[in-house]
């Protein structure tokens, strides 16, 4: 692993929740995805985009997957209410995986996988894999999860087939 960022980082950001994403609305799924990985590539790369020829990969792991927009969609469509264009947008997780490899210059793989076992170790292992075949230098592993007991995610970038 080369680098890591995790949220929330205080009880703080518990509360508040991450910064709003422009484009994705009421949900904390996506911006958690953005906040962690600006959190792991900057200190890395320094300010986005990145220069020409880096090949970084994004694998993007939920077990749960965005639940707050499902939740939305499903009660909309169970009361018969006109559900917006942007949820069924931001409702596949490869939306704000793209959104990160644009706004970072990613040239790299997007691999968005839910696993029903250990969500870090299957990240980890589809990180080693596109390294392994040469598919990217570097793979920004993002875990994300909603829970009830309070949202969660992590970011991790690994490179060189040394996902520990």
């Amino acid at each position: 692993m080369v680098t890591d960022s995790h949220w929330p980082q205080s009880a703080d950001d518990a509360l508040a929740g991450p910064p709003p994403l422009p484009g994705f609305v009421g949900s904390s799924f996506s911006p958690l995805v953005a906040a962690v990985a600006d959190g792991c590539l900057k200190p890395w790369f320094g300010e986005p985009p990145l220069q020409q020829g880096e090949r970084t990969g994004i694998v993007l792991v939920s077990r749960t997957g965005d639940r707050a927009s499902a939740e939305h969609v499903r009660a909309a469509v169970a009361d018969g209410k006109r559900v917006g264009p942007l949820y069924f947008f931001q409702s596949v997780p490869n939306s704000v995986a793209g959104y990160v490899a644009a706004r970072w210059g990613l040239r790299g793989p997007v691999v968005c996988l839910s696993p029903t076992t250990d969500a870090r170790r299957t990240g980890l292992d589809q990180a080693a894999l596109l390294i392994a075949d040469g598919d990217a230098d570097d793979v920004l592993v993002v875990l994300v999860e909603q829970a009830a007991a309070g949202d969660t995610a992590v970011a991790l970038l690994v490179s060189g087939g040394d996902p520990s």
